[in-house]
């Protein structure tokens, strides 16, 4: 396997060459599974995975590519789906016992949308317990006792190790951008609303967000590009035009960014080494930067958050509990109790502060392209008995707002801290743009 190259190109020079005829969607398929043969043993990050099943579908491609057939942007790339993601063709079993050989008749939206544009589906990646907190099997690529985050941990760890170029996740607090941090690799959660949700699992829908692990800013901006298509079936959504995000993300931006650093309020939370990481970082971008304090009603954010989610939770996930209690975790059946108590009240005065967050975020993109803040509080804690703290992405994750978490800091160990950066509500291109800007001026002050 190490002689052979396909399994580490990059997903956007993967498609390019596919489309191109110079290599076959078969061929990269197999280099994928030596390399799931060799590594998962140890890593774990798949749900089901079925040879015959990937291969099958290359060999499809492969004939209609041959044939002259109209391709798609990511005809004969294989990815990989969070085990939350309805497959007609495979099992669902949403990281519980209780759904234990599930196998949906229909396809969510996003699976539609993947074959559509001419993709093979890989496999499923192991999720936490229904995508909260109770880990699953899987282990951190760069250190197998430590977490590699959650709820999207096989996605992540995937991607990390190339089993696969590209794997959609989720987000509820932190499950993309922790895992992202954590494995090393980039992580998209793009605006709330533009990925349909349509057909995968719920926790709480004013917050869940599916979206994109790869080893590239540009990859993300690959497949993203082709699942931000209008459902009516999710009501989040609503008809508009195509953010063109690769095109995007490949450009150069009109002028020098402006970067807002923002510690958040659980900065305080952060290990030396992220705080002396974004020191440097921080005196590298010079007057690109400056530093920003958010105001003071941001506090109360993550009790917002927690009302929000867990009341959502407990309408969602109830049945679950009603049906299997004594199958799931206590940590998530502390949640869904505690959400069961959320006054109408409580609840409408945390969706109310949606509104009141964004309009002092968009105070601070009135004057700065994206904001800088830490991923994560700094290398993957120890231990496979949790998954991290995910409270550095939860203001994001509530005001419904895209990050992309990059792999740019070392912890004291030598293990991968990410960048978390942000951008306005819908201005996901923009995001990407930045993204790419700011992996470039990290490579110049290195």
């Amino acid at each position: 396997m190490a002689s052979d190259p396909l399994f580490r190109l990059s997903a956007c020079d993967a498609a390019e060459r596919l489309a191109r005829g110079e290599i076959t969607s078969l061929a990269l398929v197999e280099s994928y599974l030596a390399c799931i043969e060799e590594i998962d043993g140890e890593i774990q990050a798949w749900a089901f995975i079925d040879p015959e099943l990937a291969r099958e579908q290359a060999s499809a491609a492969d004939m209609h590519r041959q044939a002259g057939g109209p391709l798609g942007p990511l005809h004969g790339l294989p990815i990989a789906l969070k085990d939350i993601v309805d497959t007609g063709w495979m099992p669902c079993e949403n990281g519980t016992p209780l759904d234990a050989g599930r196998q949906p008749q229909t396809d969510a939206t996003v699976v539609s949308l993947l074959r559509e544009a001419g993709a093979i589906l890989l496999g499923k990646t192991v999720t936490t317990e229904l995508a909260f907190y109770h880990p699953g099997k899987t282990r951190n690529p760069h250190d197998t006792h430590r977490t590699p985050g959650g709820s999207s941990s096989g996605s992540a760890a995937a991607v990390a190790t190339h089993m696969t170029p590209l794997a959609i996740g989720s987000q509820t607090n932190g499950s993309m951008i922790r895992p992202a941090s954590f494995c090393g690799v980039a992580g998209f959660k793009p605006t709330f609303g533009l990925i349909s949700r349509h057909g995968v699992l719920k926790l709480a829908p004013s917050l869940d967000t599916l979206g994109i692990f790869a080893n590239s800013v540009e990859d993300c901006a690959l497949l993203a590009d082709a699942l931000m298509r209008f459902d009516a079936q999710d009501e989040a959504m609503e008809p508009r035009a195509g953010p063109h995000l690769l095109e995007i993300s490949r450009s150069e931006p009109p002028v020098t960014p402006k970067i807002a650093f923002v510690k958040s309020p659980v900065w305080e939370r952060t290990e030396e080494a992220t705080r002396a990481g974004f020191s440097e970082l921080i005196s590298a971008l010079g007057e690109a930067c400056e530093e920003v304090e958010l105001p003071s009603v941001f506090d109360k954010s993550l009790e917002w958050h927690r009302t929000l989610m867990h009341a959502e939770m407990a309408r969602h996930l109830g049945p679950y509990a009603r049906r299997g209690r004594g199958q799931m975790s206590d940590v998530l059946l502390d949640v869904l109790d505690d959400g069961a108590k959320v006054s109408a009240v409580a609840y409408q005065e945390a969706l109310d502060g949606q509104d009141i967050l964004n309009a002092g975020l968009d105070a601070i993109f009135d004057r700065f392209d994206a904001i800088i803040t830490p991923a994560a509080a700094g290398e993957a804690p120890s231990g496979l008995g949790a998954t991290g703290d995910p409270s550095f992405c939860t203001i994001w994750t509530y005001c419904a707002v895209p990050a992309i978490a990059l792999p740019l800091m070392e912890g004291a160990n030598g293990l991968p801290v990410g960048v978390q950066l942000i951008g306005r509500r819908h201005d996901d291109a923009r995001l990407l743009r930045t993204a790419r800007w700011l992996i470039d001026q990290a490579m110049v002050s290195a």
